[in-house]
């Protein structure tokens, strides 16, 4: 056991303690917060593969009324299922099933993440920092327990916690060649495949190179070491996620190398993922709010992008959001110590290491048309490496400035963890569509009776405050969600549902209150004669 983590029982005493804590913390925030609702289109879409994990199945079969159903983020033909990668959706299914709400798996995926976080430091920095880091990771004011990464559907953890355990398996792998670190490393390449491919691409490449400069270099372990410790064991992990990746494509799309991502954007994508990519031909949509969706939202930034000034008007204002996000009251270090880090990671092996690593992740990120903060998850370990390591620098300049700063900080990162809750707290909106949106499905849930709800936009109402999506089981579920398709085609999605309780909901101003309208089933009778 404790070679497998990497050290002595108390490094594996210390990872199990972060991950009760990050547990315990996210479970505390999100019972005293409220457990959240859905309300982002990703996260419906990682819930519907959370259903359909948990049920047992890989997907679905295609709904004969799907047209109904269509939303954002989800495939409908040839199977039924999120376009997401797998990683989140099993983690919310394995809360869903072990804890009776998918929230629980969220709250996993922190424990996992930060865990994994106080393993990768053990590997670069000596035990008690990593403990630190840990602790930092639990706390930190926008991706600790109290925040979207621990209190909603999104994701962000589950990337973060593979590149922890890819960065910190290429340490340990480089110190002391074993093929539980190699396997361990072939674990962490796995999750991040499986939940942000692209970043997790970017990222291994640095690192792949660095254990193949190794493999190959003056200080190379035996050949038998290499082949027996190294490559096979990465090989065997790789196999494994490979062929299972190629399975679940399959059983989605139908071919083994088309993820379920690629089909939705070739099926409903009007822009471009990345920069050096055309924009693909304009597929026919069948209801407005999607194509507005596709059209004014994601489009307008991808033509900004494509200009040379647009590019680093972007991509600076990006960065500097995941800076003030990202590093929050930890940046305090990272200024105060920037010379001393630059010239420490220049003198240093493992410091120029981590720091090509991550200029070359960041000059990755920058090719892609859209950022958001928890694209940058696979990076995540590496910023409490460099935090660490600034605070140390610090205070071997200045041992009483630097103490204070240590000191400091947990009480920095608190208070603003808790006036975030705070806001949150204050901001709360009884009329908000994703609360009014839970409110009618549990009114509706606990009534005896089916129903089965036909929603309409109005001009006011927004694309990204979506109400129709569905459970994994339409046919199953009490409550089925419509798009209102017109008379003639609504009939023939009643006469489907027949017994049902049918619904008219017009939505406009999104934060109105709603009101449920009986659908007069005697128009349909009127069509049919």
């Amino acid at each position: 056991m404790k070679k497998f983590i990497g050290g002595s029982y108390q490094t594996s005493i210390s990872v199990l303690l972060i991950g009760i804590l990050a547990f315990a913390g996210s479970a505390g925030m999100g019972l005293f917060l409220g457990i959240p609702e859905p309300s982002a289109h990703d996260e419906f879409s990682y819930l519907l593969a959370a259903d359909t994990f948990a049920h047992g199945r890989l997907t679905n079969p295609t709904h004969p009324m799907w047209v109904h159903f269509e939303t954002m983020h989800v495939n409908h033909e040839p199977t039924y299922m999120s376009r997401y990668m797998p990683a989140q959706g099993l983690f919310l299914a394995v809360g869903w099933v072990l804890g009776g709400h998918p929230i629980v798996g969220v709250w996993l995926s922190m424990a996992f993440m930060c865990a994994a976080i106080c393993w990768m430091l053990q590997a670069w920095l000596p035990r008690r920092w990593a403990l630190l880091g840990g602790i930092f990771a639990i706390i930190h004011p926008n991706f600790g327990v109290g925040n979207y990464w621990a209190q909603s559907y999104w994701g962000g953890a589950v990337g973060a916690g593979g590149g922890a355990l890819l960065l910190g398996g290429v340490r340990y792998l480089m110190r002391e060649p074993r093929k539980n670190y190699a396997m361990v490393m072939g674990v962490g390449l796995a999750i991040l495949a499986n939940s942000r491919p692209y970043e997790g691409l970017v990222l291994s490449l640095p690192v792949g190179l660095g254990l193949l400069i190794w493999l190959f270099g003056k200080n190379r372990p035996a050949f038998d070491v290499t082949i027996r410790r190294v490559l096979l064991p990465l090989a065997i992990v790789g196999a494994v996620s490979v062929s299972s990746m190629a399975y679940y494509n399959y059983r989605i799309t139908g071919n083994a190398l088309q993820i379920p991502f690629l089909l939705h954007e070739q099926t409903y994508g009007m822009s471009a993922h990345f920069i050096w990519q055309r924009l693909p031909p304009k597929p026919i949509f069948r209801h407005k709010i999607i194509e507005d969706f596709h059209a004014q939202y994601e489009l307008p930034v991808y033509y900004e992008k494509h200009s040379i000034a647009g590019f680093f008007k972007i991509n600076f204002a990006a960065m500097m959001m995941y800076l003030l996000v990202a590093g929050s009251v930890f940046t305090i270090p990272l200024i105060g110590s920037a010379r001393e880090i630059l010239s420490w990671s220049w003198n240093s092996r493992w410091g120029r290491f981590a720091l090509s690593i991550y200029v070359f992740f960041i000059l990755g990120m920058m090719l892609e048309t859209y950022l958001s903060p928890h694209y940058f998850a696979p990076i995540t370990a590496l910023n409490y490496f460099f935090v660490l390591q600034g605070i140390r620098l610090w205070r071997a300049r200045d041992h009483r400035v630097g103490k204070l700063v240590l000191l400091l900080l947990p009480f920095l990162a608190l208070t603003v963890l808790a006036i975030n809750t705070y806001q949150s707290m204050a901001a709360h909106n009884d009329f908000a569509p994703a609360l009014q949106r839970a409110r009618l499905l549990k009114q509706l849930n606990q009534r005896k009776d089916q129903h089965l709800i036909l929603v309409t936009y109005g001009p006011n109402h927004s694309y990204h405050k979506e109400w129709v999506y569905n459970e994994a089981d339409i046919d199953g579920s009490k409550v089925v969600w419509a798009r209102d398709m017109g008379l003639k085609e609504n009939c023939k999605l009643i006469e489907y549902f027949k017994g049902r309780m049918v619904w008219s909901l017009e939505i406009d101003h999104d934060e109105a209150p709603i009101k449920l309208n009986h659908f007069s089933e005697q128009s349909c009778h009127e069509v049919v004669s």
